[in-house]
């Protein structure tokens, strides 16, 4: 049985039972705005364009207020950056293919509250017990032992770390350092936008043998260059995931592919809402109604239909595109900001499919640092379902390998090896196993949050009143980043169109919105 769709997404207080969804007792609960609890009559009718985790977040936010949806993806599945499709091994078996490993963190509120809906204990997650990084030159970190709650997981990885010590605490610039501990958005981009992430850190003398830490799991997640990075968004991360929330850096992953736990259950829960889901139907214009109603007609599959709004659910390239061949949206400036956005360097996942199992003990998920392009290795096989029944039956592994940040030039099958090659080396045991299959995702549609470029980001709402924009590209002004960022904007987009119908929102929460210290806050200027 689904939640009852007019439930609040959180409780007032947090709950401790195993399906609880938050433990930060700071966490900011932005109560749901108000207005009549469903749409009258048969509700207005929106689109949603792309079925990524923005178009479904904010599909779901209007089909269980009573609007009428349409919910249009480009692709054959839905999940955007998070899809599955099936694959055909070389050993005739079946797999899901996908564009490879996500962490899903405890302080992604908003996401895991979309994820309730179909499941609300969260059963269809795993946590992992530790978030482990390797260096090249052996230093290993992990958070697993690092306390949760700020300022104390701060100090308790200056304890435990091999890579940052009491006394590379001491030789850092303190003052310059400080805006790390009252991050709030807008206002951290005011201070930090014009700076890029790697001359920040070498700024506040951030020690060097703990730069990997930084970029590898803050401004690499990003897929950027630290150099091409805000210092902003490098701040936030640290404020969302350690300095500023008692949740820490520690994740879940789901415990089947990306189809079977989240999208399918969700499809079907939107169809039960009365959700239209057109998949490989991509719209190819948007026309505002020149009749005084506000409203919009979607071009798709040579078939032009009126809506009373929609929400513009894709990524950089895709709303681009689509903005470049509807020249009656927005106004010059607004287009302008649009079309000017970038995206990140090339990334690529290769998954290979090896006739022996990776070493016992090893992690299902290692951040590395200083291994040429790698960036991460995840052992699928220790917590997917699909990946585990595979190795059980061959006795084999499952394996892999994210590269960050690429040359948009890089020879590919010379990247693809080196990736391998530094697979060897991290895990040695490897280097004996024969290759039963293998596959490379190649892509760079993940948008770039330049030096300066806060600014010029588009936010949730358009010079339409009824069009509305949701993504990990859109700006907002709450701490988020990344696939919270994404179900974030989603909801946003959905809210802000039920309050022009007078209809009430859906709640959200995120990290404190300011840093946790009153004395920090205070000597940083707060």
């Amino acid at each position: 049985m689904h939640p009852h769709p007019d439930r609040q997404p959180f409780p007032d207080r947090p709950r401790r039972a195993a399906g609880a969804r938050f433990r930060d007792r700071r966490s900011v609960l932005l109560p749901a705005p108000q207005g009549r609890p469903r749409a009258s009559g048969e509700g207005p009718s929106v689109a949603v364009v792309g079925g990524g985790v923005a178009g479904l977040a904010a599909a779901t936010g209007l089909a269980e207020r009573g609007a009428r949806v349409t919910l249009y993806e480009r692709e054959p599945v839905l999940g955007g950056r998070l899809a599955g499709w099936p694959i055909r091994l070389a050993d005739g078996s079946t797999a899901t293919m996908s564009r490879g490993f996500h962490a899903f963190f405890r302080q992604y509120y908003n996401l895991r509250a979309l994820l309730c809906r179909t499941d609300p204990g969260l059963d269809r997650l795993r946590p992992l017990p530790d978030y482990p990084l390797l260096h090249r030159d052996g230093r290993t970190d992990g958070f697993a032992r690092v306390p949760r709650t700020p300022p104390w997981s701060a100090l308790g990885f200056v304890a435990l770390s091999p890579s940052f010590g009491w006394r590379d605490l001491g030789r850092m610039d303190v003052r310059a350092a400080l805006p790390l501990f009252d991050v709030r958005v807008p206002e951290v981009y005011a201070r930090l936008d014009a700076t890029d992430a790697r001359a920040y850190l070498e700024r506040i003398r951030f020690p060097a043998a703990a730069r990997h830490l930084a970029f590898e799991v803050f401004s690499r997640s990003f897929f950027a260059d630290p150099r091409e990075l805000s210092a902003a968004e490098l701040a936030l991360m640290f404020h969302v995931y350690f300095l500023g929330s008692a949740e820490g850096l520690l994740f879940d992953v789901p415990t089947e592919p990306f189809p079977t736990a989240l999208w399918e259950p969700l499809a079907r829960y939107l169809g039960g809402l009365g959700v239209t889901v057109r998949t490989e139907c991509p719209v190819t214009t948007v026309v505002p109604v020149d009749d005084g109603s506000e409203g919009l007609a979607l071009t798709a599959d040579a078939r032009t239909v009126r809506y009373d709004a929609a929400v513009l659910a894709l990524d950089g390239g895709g709303l681009r595109r689509l903005v470049g061949a509807s020249p009656l949206l927005g106004d010059p400036a607004w287009r302008a900001r649009v079309l000017g956005s970038r995206e990140a360097p090339p990334f690529l996942v290769s998954r290979y499919w090896l006739d022996r199992p990776v070493a016992p003990g090893r992690p299902g998920f290692l951040g590395t640092g200083g291994f040429a392009s790698l960036d991460n290795v995840s052992v699928l096989d220790r917590w997917e379902g699909e990946a585990a029944r595979w190795a059980a039956r061959s006795g084999g592994s499952v394996v892999e390998l994210h590269a960050y940040a690429l040359a948009p030039d890089a020879d590919r099958a010379a990247e693809q090896d080196r990736l391998l090659r530094q697979l060897h080396r991290v895990y040695p045991e490897t280097a004996q196993a024969r290759v039963v299959d293998q596959r490379h995702e190649w892509r760079a549609d993940c948008p770039l949050f330049p030096v300066g470029g806060y600014r010029d980001r588009p936010t949730v709402r358009t010079p339409h009143p009824a069009l509305v924009l949701a993504g990990d590209q859109v700006r907002t002004d709450l701490p988020v980043a990344l696939m919270e960022r994404a179900a974030t904007t989603g909801f946003l987009a959905a809210n802000a169109l039920l309050a022009r119908w007078g209809v009430r929102g859906h709640a959200l929460r995120t990290v404190p919105r300011r840093g946790r210290a009153p004395l920090l806050r205070a000597l940083a200027g707060g």
